[in-house]
């Protein structure tokens, strides 16, 4: 359900990505491909007739960059709430975890290394209980 509080940008973006991840978005770009190409003989293959498909496509490419950054964006931001509201429900959660996204890489790292060091103590553990000695 779509805000009405949210910005035309925000809203031309969210469109401007899903039309872009679709089939005929896709059909119609091969399609543009195959015109131009077929144009080639018509213009000589000139330095013009290339310099179309040149232009325009690195025009779109520059301009969808920024809209679906924008909507990865939103995107990443919704999902890092849910995951958050996820934490904080559970009881017995590491509620320091809540804004790890804002961490620099020096504070991500360390927790990533204490994370490794349970996930191998774990291992460490479950290679002890399912010792040869258990088999038999």
């Amino acid at each position: 359900m779509a805000s009405k509080k949210q910005g035309m940008f925000t809203r031309v973006a969210m469109a401007v990505s899903k039309a872009a991840g679709e089939p005929v978005t896709f059909a119609i770009a091969l399609l543009v491909v195959i015109v131009w190409a077929a144009s080639g003989p018509i213009f000589k293959f000139g330095d013009t007739w290339q310099l179309v498909i040149n232009t325009s496509t690195t025009i779109v490419t520059f301009l969808m960059v920024f809209l679906i950054q924008a909507s990865q964006n939103r995107d990443t931001e919704a999902l890092q709430i849910k995951l958050d509201e996820l934490i904080n429900a559970m009881k017995g959660t590491n509620e320091a975890l809540l804004d790890l996204e804002q961490l620099d890489e020096k504070e991500l790292d360390r927790v990533r290394k204490a994370y490794l060091e349970k996930a191998e103590a774990a291992r460490a553990r479950e290679r002890s209980d399912s010792s040869p000695s258990d088999a038999g």
